[in-house]
């Protein structure tokens, strides 16, 4: 499983633009093919910057949503919205703690 996490930094007029559309597509991107689990967080001190948090079963089925069409359509909206260049890291669980 691949645990992806992705840091986004939005210009002030257009992060309740983006968590509006987020929210038409949050549905269609947890039933993507392969992805498990999905949470958008919004961070506490500067509400431009959110995070998606995601599991995947395997690097191929991120990398299968990542190049559908669906993946390049939201993209297409999003990345005119950034005020930094986004920042991704997949990775691997070493220990879970109940």
């Amino acid at each position: 499983m691949i645990i992806r996490f992705v840091k986004m930094t939005f210009k002030d007029e257009f992060v309740e633009e983006f968590l509006s559309e987020l929210d038409k597509r949050k549905e269609r991107i947890r039933n993507f093919k392969g992805c498990s689990f999905l949470q958008v967080l919004q961070d506490v001190n500067d509400p431009r910057i959110i995070f998606s948090h995601s599991f995947w079963e395997s690097e191929q089925a991120l990398d299968n949503y990542r190049y559908s069409e669906f993946f390049q359509e939201t993209w297409k909206f999003t990345k005119p919205k950034f005020a930094e260049k986004p920042q991704a890291w997949s990775t691997n669980s070493l220990h879970l703690l109940d």
